[in-house]
């Protein structure tokens, strides 16, 4: 029978009972929300002594945290072509490098805390659908080169099996930077870092209010009321009314994963032979890789309505035709889990970070989110506790989507996505 719910959740070891047995009456911080952002926050949060309180509508990490591809990428969603266009070179530059200090900042932390989530500089490929877009990449590699100092190599479509086991790319371009990991067990180390260092956590608590309080903030939840000084919205794809006014800047978007059975050694060897992750150019786009136990994950916009078990159903056997178009030799693999979850993504792409109206918030990382999420949680703690931290993205603008309440209208997205894929 098809699990409909992450693969990474049954790899990893359930989480020690960290749940404190009440909710108090007062703290410096509350923060809405337990994946890479809050969690990470929290755990920094602490650690200077701040008495942090972190508030989960479901168990921790549930969100995108635990359910992502485990791909931690260079770079930001825009291509650095795009980046310079859009920032000019001096900010793109900027950018930019705060990407590669955001995968760095991971490596520091799963090294100073010791969480073991299968952490690899696995390097990450992108993969050409048209030959177009093979030209494109070749461009983005003198670009990176010249402007960035970073380089990355070009396969074209006759050396391309050296690293993935396919003739239906046009060529690829490899970044040896990126990295992979297990993201469950990424979330679940986070969590037992921030209540060890004395955080406090509290799950099936979701923040139903939020509300002015003197100086300060009540949050209202089903077990009570928390008082707080600092508030911090840490919820991305999953932002509800509590936080209306965060949330009407952003919108979530589906995206969607299936795992096959696991695949004999000599089958995994030949589709992706150096273990990379994996993701193509289309604008409606797929993203795969192999997980520790040789299981094909293979993601992608199936459908881009907010998930429920029929969009699951349905996008299950969309990626299954997707994936067998890339690898037919898995025609006839044994699907095993299908499951979903919501990226967060902004009018231009870029995450945003910083306060307003009084609330500090980090979301809108667009799919990148493994190592920018933990990196902002970590540099807004910092940033609240009035000690030097870095938010490359504080002076972006964060208006509302124009005639945007809730309800994106995704269906439409999708097909001018498709468009474009057909055009480009």
């Amino acid at each position: 029978m098809l699990k409909d719910t992450p693969y990474w959740w049954d790899d990893a070891e359930p989480l020690p009972n960290l749940v404190t047995r009440s909710l108090p009456p007062k703290a410096d911080v509350v923060i809405v929300g337990s994946g890479y952002t809050g969690l990470s926050a929290a755990r920094v949060l602490a650690l200077r002594g701040v008495n942090v309180v972190v508030l989960e509508k479901e168990t921790f990490g549930w969100g995108a945290s635990s359910r992502n591809g485990g791909q931690v990428l260079t770079g930001l969603k825009l291509g650095p072509s795009a980046l310079i266009a859009k920032m000019g070179l001096a900010r793109a530059k900027e950018l930019y490098a705060h990407s590669l200090a955001s995968i760095q900042y991971v490596e520091d932390l799963l090294d100073e805390e010791h969480i073991a989530c299968e952490y690899t500089r696995a390097g990450h490929i992108e993969a050409a659908s048209k030959q177009a877009h093979f030209a494109h990449y070749q461009r983005e590699q003198e670009v990176l080169a010249r402007e960035f100092d970073h380089p990355v190599t070009l396969l074209d479509r006759t050396e391309q099996s050296r690293e993935l086991g396919t003739a239906y790319y046009r060529g690829l371009l490899i970044d040896e930077r990126s990295g992979a990991l297990q993201p469950a067990k990424f979330v679940r180390g986070l969590a037992i870092c921030a209540s060890g260092s004395g955080a406090l956590l509290f799950e099936k608590t979701p923040a139903t209010k939020i509300m002015r309080a003197g100086a300060g903030y009540a949050i209202v939840t089903l077990h009570g009321t928390v008082k707080a000084e600092q508030v911090l919205i840490a919820t991305n794809g999953y932002t509800d009314d509590a936080a209306r006014e965060i949330g009407k800047r952003v919108f979530p978007l589906g995206s969607y994963i299936i795992a096959t059975e696991p695949l004999t050694a000599a089958v995994a060897a030949k589709l992706i032979p150096q273990r990379r992750v994996v993701f193509d150019s289309k604008h409606y786009l797929h993203y795969f890789r192999l997980s520790a136990d040789n299981r094909l994950l293979f993601g992608g916009r199936a459908d881009y309505r907010p998930p429920t078990p029929e969009a699951n159903r349905k996008s299950a056997e969309v990626l299954r035709r997707g994936m067998v178009q890339v690898f037919p030799e898995l025609n006839e693999a044994r699907l095993e889990y299908a499951w979903s979850g919501n990226i967060c993504l902004t009018r231009d792409f870029f995450p945003r970070a910083g306060r307003h109206a009084g609330l500090y918030f980090a979301l809108g990382y667009g799919g990148h989110g493994v190592a920018m999420a933990t990196y902002l949680g970590g540099q807004l703690a910092n940033i609240m506790c009035g000690t030097p931290g870095e938010n490359p993205f504080q002076d972006l603008p964060f208006e509302p989507l124009p005639f945007y309440y809730g309800k994106p209208f995704l269906p439409l997205g999708a097909l001018y996505y498709k468009l474009l894929d057909v055009i480009s």
